[in-house]
């Protein structure tokens, strides 16, 4: 394994943006975020509750470096039950977020320099690092705007070669919010190559359906978390459901990088998985009244997205009429308006051009964020 060092990493901007705008606010400046794809609301009690519980009762040592066996059956149910799929709890291996879960996922199947992993342009920034990190090459798909920018087939299986070690998915997608549709999933996971498919925006969806690769093939590497649905980014707590004949590969790199997931950590996921949340239906109601007005709110000062987003909490909008460059708007309107939002160019050069809208903040934020968007459009000039 070739890794390239650190300093070789592209910036995550978003992170240069949350940096510069907390700047701001030790100013004085109130920020309007919407920038950061982090949940607004407290973890569920339940959840909070057997966390607490669990550190009473000393569970504070080792685990299994697979995570505890609760977990994983609680993961297989779920799974089992939502997706209507077969998968064993010694398929699932627990991770301390689904980052890790990328690195050793990557890390079993990129074993030489020039392996390649195909995946779509716009992308989650972290995508191509974790994979240049490991020596391997990202095999991009340039996607389309007006197919809401995932992944066709023809064009998936155009891109396959040789060096081909694995197509990687994210079904609702970070940036866009758009989701695969179920057909053409399907086609991905069936032209031969294992499928990674990072489901961590599942569970927020709004009025469609999500799907999971596992109902199209067994030879898929799922990674999913409890960050996103659940409000629980600050836990790091994910795991990975993997094809029976990878388990071992990966138990061993997380042995050696992770030796096990935090125990505590665990029965916080346990009572995630198995209780009833009314507070998680409520964060998803609120999402979806947010999503409506900042989508009309957006297009009523010209900022567009070609499809309608259906999932995660974002909204990637054209503001190529009024600057090219997305990192010198961005940082421009932060200055000047005082709405952090995220540059297009963060996720890949087919994003160039556009915003990234997170409205992982209240309604009256978004309004007041809104507000001062549309005073800086008139102020430059944008809206009469």
């Amino acid at each position: 394994m070739n890794t390239k060092p650190p300093e070789e990493m592209k910036p995550f901007i978003v992170m240069d943006v949350l940096q510069r705008a907390l700047e701001l606010e030790e100013k004085g400046n109130r920020i309007i975020h919407m920038e950061i794809g982090e949940p607004d609301f407290d973890t569920p009690p339940k959840i909070v509750e057997a966390g607490i519980d669990s550190l009473r009762k000393g569970e504070t040592h080792y685990t299994d470096s697979r995570g505890i066996v609760e977990l994983r059956t609680a993961v297989t149910a779920y799974y089992n039950k939502y997706y209507d799929v077969n998968v064993s709890e010694s398929q699932v291996l627990v991770t301390m977020g689904v980052s890790p879960a990328l690195l050793v996922v990557l890390s079993s199947l990129i074993k030489n320099p020039g392996d390649e992993i195909i995946l779509a342009n716009p992308y989650y920034p972290c995508y191509p690092n974790f994979i240049r990190y490991l020596g391997g090459i990202p095999r991009f798909i340039r996607t389309k705007a007006e197919e809401g920018f995932h992944l066709k087939p023809a064009m998936v299986k155009e891109a396959i070669g040789p060096n081909t070690k694995a197509i990687l998915v994210n079904s609702p997608s970070n940036p866009v919010g758009t989701i695969i549709p179920p057909d053409d999933l399907k086609a991905i996971c069936n032209m031969g190559k294992p499928v990674i498919s990072d489901e961590i925006y599942h569970g927020l969806v709004y009025g469609e359906k999500e799907h999971s690769t596992l109902e199209f093939t067994k030879n898929t590497y799922v990674l999913n978390g409890f960050s996103k649905v659940f409000a629980m980014t600050g836990w790091r707590l994910g795991y990975i459901i993997v094809p029976g004949n990878a388990v071992r590969d990966i138990q061993i790199i997380m042995q050696n990088f992770f030796i096990s997931p935090n125990s505590f950590v665990q029965r916080g996921g346990i009572a995630a998985l198995l209780s009833n949340h009314p507070e998680v239906e409520e964060m998803k109601n609120k999402y979806d009244s947010r999503r409506k007005f900042l989508l009309g709110r957006l297009a009523a000062m010209g900022l567009n997205c070609p499809v309608e987003p259906k999932g995660a909490f974002y909204i990637f909008v054209d503001a190529g009429h009024i600057e090219k460059n997305s990192y010198k708007l961005a940082f421009d309107i932060l200055e000047k308006a005082g709405v952090a939002i995220t540059p297009g160019i963060d996720f890949g050069d087919q994003g160039e051009g556009y915003l990234r809208f997170s409205y992982t903040n209240s309604m009256e934020n978004l309004v007041e964020g809104t507000r001062r968007l549309e005073e800086y459009l008139i102020t430059e000039g944008v809206l009469p």
